[in-house]
C-alpha cells in the first residue's frame, strides 16, 4: 500500500525525507492546517496533493499552477458536474493532475453514490464522518467496505495512527482491502496541527 501524508505545513522538508508517495497540502482557510507559502522542492517520487473544499475552480487551477500539483483531493460537496469541468480545465494545462473525490463514513454508506463518480474522478477516497471535512481524529467502521461494489482504487483515511497497524494488517487480508491502494494520515501523527512527529511517521512507514 502507498501512503499519503496530510495536512502539510510546517516541518515539509523533514517529512519528505521519510518518501512518502503523496503529501497533502490543505487549501480550505478555516483548517488549522490551511497551507500558505511555497511548498519546499521535494522528490520526484513524491507528488503534492491539494486539498480543496466546494473550492472555486479558478481558484483551484491557479493552486494547482502555483504549486505544480499532481493531485487534487475534494472534500466537499463537489458534484459530479464540478469534477468534469474541473478536469476539462486540467486538460488544457500540460501537466498530469489526478482527482481523488472524498466521501465520509461512520457506521454505514450508501456505495451507490459513487455511481455518477465513476467516469469523472481517478481515485476515490473514504474518510471519518465528523464535524470538520477531514482531521477528526479517529476511524470508521472499515467493516462498512465489505460492500464496496466498485473496483476503482481508493485512500483509506480517517484518523490512522500507530495503533491503527494490526488493524490495518488484517484489514489487508480481506477481499475488500482490494482496491484499496493508500493508507492516508493526518493529525494522529502531530505534535501541534501541521507538525508532523517524525519519529512515529517513520516507525509506521517502515511497518506499512
Amino acid at each position: 500500500m502507498k501512503l499519503k501524508i496530510c495536512g502539510m505545513k510546517l516541518n515539509m522538508t523533514e517529512v519528505a525525507q521519510l518518501r512518502p508517495d503523496y503529501l497533502g497540502f490543505i487549501f480550505w482557510e478555516p483548517s488549522s492546517r490551511f497551507f500558505e507559502g511555497k511548498i519546499p522542492e521535494l522528490p520526484n517520487s513524491i507528488s503534492k496533493v491539494g486539498v480543496f473544499v466546494d473550492a472555486n475552480i479558478d481558484y483551484v487551477i491557479s493552486m494547482v499552477n502555483e504549486h505544480q500539483l499532481q493531485g487534487l483531493q475534494l472534500h466537499g460537496h463537489e458534484t459530479p458536474e464540478y469534477c468534469i469541468k474541473i478536469a476539462a480545465e486540467l486538460k488544457k494545462l500540460n501537466h498530469k493532475v489526478d482527482i481523488i473525490k472524498v466521501f465520509s463514513i461512520k457506521e454505514e454508506f450508501d456505495f451507490d453514490v459513487l455511481t455518477p463518480y465513476e467516469n469523472v474522478c481517478n481515485y476515490f477516497l473514504f474518510d471519518t464522518k465528523g464535524k470538520l471535512p477531514g482531521g477528526n481524529g479517529y476511524t470508521f467502521n472499515w467493516s462498512v467496505l465489505k460492500k464496496y461494489s466498485s473496483t476503482k482504487p481508493f485512500f483509506l483515511s480517517g484518523g490512522i495512527g500507530l495503533n491503527n497497524l494490526e488493524k490495518i494488517n488484517e484489514f489487508a487480508k480481506t477481499p475488500e482491502s482490494k482496491y484499496c491502494y493508500a493508507i492516508d494520515v493526518n493529525s494522529s501523527f502531530e505534535i501541534e496541527p501541521g507538525l508532523k512527529n517524525i519519529k512515529e511517521l517513520q516507525k509506521f512507514k517502515e511497518a506499512l
